[in-house]
């Protein structure tokens, strides 16, 4: 079974890349099921016409993380549609799931979108307990789990894929916008990423303008960002996971170059 997940869609540039390079990517790939990081579809945020284009282009689940609330139009949406993921660790009573079962394969898979807390503005519930209290709850309920780390540092998303090691078949980390190079196989069987990076604007500081990047950092006057223009890229991984041990066999990074979609 492979597994193609897809970092942190930026803009309506990014938006357009997915539209234009899923599909090709899934039959390239030979992908059995896609998950798509798209909390930055607006900038920051997600709307609802945004997750059915991503759906629309070849998206199975859609994942979330610190930008879930930037679009409040989205808050019915994650009531309504169980495909659409929130970070689990999030107060219990905010509005959609964190996690969901999902039929691929002839195989119940689980996925967790979770949220860690180091050099993050807010403070969510401890990741990694409630990585094994989602785990422990649905015991006997999925045929093997994955878990999407929404976070900033890189050592908390090291020691997560460590964690889960033998529990989940792959653990892969989003929100720094930079594709990592230690995709590997960890020694209890788990694939791991430490970040898969962003699809969206290559030529960009995390998506948006370098001049305005760079202003900010110089302590200058600084206007709302803008989303930098040209070429775009496309980056995620597949794991190819082995249904029957439940352990991952191989990580392949995904780094796609196009021109501006």
């Amino acid at each position: 079974m492979k597994l193609f997940v897809i970092g942190d869609i930026c803009s309506e540039a990014g938006l357009r890349t997915l539209e234009k390079r899923l599909r090709p990517l899934k039959r390239y790939y030979n992908a059995d099921f896609t998950i798509v990081n798209g909390e930055n579809a607006s900038g920051t945020g997600l709307t609802p016409d945004q997750a059915d284009r991503m759906f629309a282009a070849g998206a199975d689940v859609i994942t979330l993380g610190n930008h879930v609330w930037n679009k409040r139009q989205i808050v019915p949406y994650l009531e309504d549609n169980r495909y659409l993921l929130r970070p689990a660790n999030l107060a219990p009573q905010l509005p959609g799931e964190g996690f969901g079962i999902y039929e691929t394969c002839g195989k119940r898979i689980l996925v967790m979108n979770l949220i860690c807390r180091c050099e993050m503005d807010f403070g969510p519930d401890n990741p990694f307990i409630a990585a094994v209290r989602i785990l422990r709850a649905l015991n006997g309920k999925y045929d093997l789990a994955v878990c999407e780390i929404h976070a900033a540092a890189t050592s908390e998303k090291l020691a997560m894929g460590f964690y889960l090691d033998g529990r989940c078949a792959a653990v892969w980390g989003t929100h720094t916008h930079v594709q990592t190079a230690d995709e590997r196989v960890n020694p209890a069987g788990t694939g791991y990423i430490t970040d898969i990076g962003m699809t969206g604007p290559l030529w960009s500081v995390l998506g948006v303008e370098p001049q305005q990047s760079i202003a900010m950092f110089r302590g200058d006057l600084t206007e709302r960002f803008r989303p930098a223009a040209g070429e775009c890229a496309l980056g995620g991984a597949v794991f190819e996971i082995d249904p029957v041990t439940r352990k991952c066999i191989h990580v392949e990074r995904v780094f796609d170059r196009i021109r501006e979609p």
